[in-house]
């Protein structure tokens, strides 16, 4: 008998969810040395396929190529684990003796995952291992254009997590990919959190589903290029983050933007390094290539080669070529080059002072891409610190490549490929999201009107089996 797509999708929606919650009354009596353990051991076996994952995610997607893609893979493995590996989720994480304060760490839950199409292996890897080292089961919804290769990795991580000692059911992914098969993952009375990283229409999804979400918004970030910067350096950046997996990482730069008397030197520097500046005509014929009639994202074009762009749209460039530039001035929904483009195109904007160079990047940011980031190549700290006070982003880089500045890669930030929006871009978080964000803290407080050396000591080993047995008996 052949049931029903949608159906099917649903129902096994509903199953993996059964078990998730099932899996969770086990992970949230776990310690933090046995969480600590799953995390590792997924972070070992992913890292042993990222080769394979890579070619794998190429072939079935189109999108970027498999040298960033390893590169993406391992990041979301290696650096992630590096940078949790000594952090507390449960149990007692701090005493405050003098405020007669503790706060312990607790899992929110059962979490529901979407992947995106352009990061599908490394995101089911990085969402893994932030949602176990918090004590979280976590079941994926794979987008259907990636759908074999994010089964394999989700299959990956959950063996690997299940070798470390975490229960059956701690990692789930859909293998019917179908918006009925989302919706149902989404709205499961199993599931206490959405974790949404996709299309804009998904994030929405994922914000009215009526639970707690942290999703993403677009990116649609601006480089300023100030005349204090190292013009080689600025433009080896804006290189190495627009062509890094072909443009896919919402985090690099969509945009440059410098003032008039800068124009020519970094015309010059940027076309020695491989940027190819469109005429009128040949903009206009890449432009219609772009954006689908409706304003939609063209998904022919994400993840494609400067030279494969071309020549999709009709004209030649040299050989060589890494980027695509048109010379823009205005931001709006009849300028497809001031938006969001997954793919190594960029728009080239000139103005005529400092001041107009920031009132240009906050239009072109209100236009889309609020919360997000922004990268400014400069070495006048007053001149950053002017920016950085008005410029509606969450992440604001400096001297950097923005794509991989943004995730945390070559800065100091969270590495991270779920990147919040705050408030100003429609986001419940302006982080990079962590294993923080996916816990809720529980304060014990003491009254404070007894005298401060009346303040409680705290044998941390008993608190935690304490709290473990109230939680074991509240589920």
């Amino acid at each position: 008998m052949e049931f029903d797509k949608d159906l099917s999708a649903r129902q096994e929606a509903r199953l993996l969810c059964r078990q998730a919650e099932k899996a969770q009354e086990q992970l949230r009596a776990m310690s933090q040395s046995q969480l600590d353990a799953i995390t590792e051991s997924i972070a070992k076996a992913f890292q042993e396929v990222a080769a394979e994952l890579a070619d794998l995610a190429v072939r079935e997607t189109g999108f970027g190529n498999v040298d960033d893609k390893i590169t993406k893979n391992q990041f979301a493995s290696r650096t992630v684990l590096n940078a949790i590996r000594e952090m507390k989720t449960v149990g007692v994480l701090r005493e405050h003796p003098e405020e007669k304060l503790w706060e312990v760490g607790v899992p929110v839950g059962v979490i529901a995952a979407i992947v995106p199409s352009t990061n599908p292996t490394s995101t089911i890897c990085y969402k893994a291992m932030i949602a176990l080292k918090a004590g979280n089961a976590i079941v994926f919804s794979p987008h259907p254009k990636a759908l074999e290769c994010s089964l394999r990795a989700a299959k990956i991580v959950a063996q690997a997590a299940a070798a470390a000692g975490a229960p059956v059911g701690s990692i789930g992914c859909l293998s019917l990919a179908s918006m009925a098969g989302c919706q149902e993952l989404m709205s499961a009375p199993e599931v206490r959190l959405i974790l949404a990283t996709g299309g804009p229409g998904m994030v929405k999804a994922a914000y009215s589903s009526g639970k707690p979400a942290i999703g993403v918004g677009a990116g649609n970030g601006p480089a300023y290029i100030h005349h204090s910067a190292d013009i080689k350096h600025a433009i080896d950046c804006i290189l190495r983050s627009k062509s890094f997996d072909n443009g896919t990482v919402c985090a690099s730069e969509q945009s440059i933007i410098v003032e008039k008397d800068m124009e020519e030197q970094v015309r010059q520097e940027a076309q020695r390094r491989g940027f190819y500046f469109m005429d009128k005509e040949e903009a206009g014929q890449l432009a219609k290539l772009l954006f689908r009639p409706g304003g939609a994202l063209n998904p022919e074009i994400v993840g494609r080669p400067a030279t494969a762009l071309a020549q999709m749209a009709g004209f030649s460039v040299p050989c060589g070529t890494k980027i695509l530039v048109a010379r823009e001035q205005e931001a709006g929904p009849t300028r497809p080059y001031s938006m969001e483009k997954l793919c190594p195109v960029l728009a080239f904007f000139v103005m005529d002072s400092e001041d107009a160079v920031l009132k240009k990047a906050i239009e072109v940011l209100t236009h889309e891409g609020s919360g997000h980031t922004f990268a400014m190549h400069c070495t006048d700290e007053t001149v950053i610190r002017k920016f950085a006070l008005q410029i509606p982003v969450s992440r604001f880089l400096v001297n950097t490549p923005a794509a991989l500045g943004g995730i945390g890669a070559t800065t100091g930030l969270f590495p991270a490929l779920t990147l919040g929006c705050g408030a100003v871009g429609g986001s419940s978080s302006s982080n990079n999201i962590s294993p923080l964000d996916l816990i809720n803290i529980r304060r014990v407080a003491w009254d404070q009107s007894a005298p401060r050396s009346e303040a409680p000591t705290v044998d941390a080993s008993l608190v935690e089996m304490l709290t473990a047995k109230i939680l074991e008996r509240l589920s």
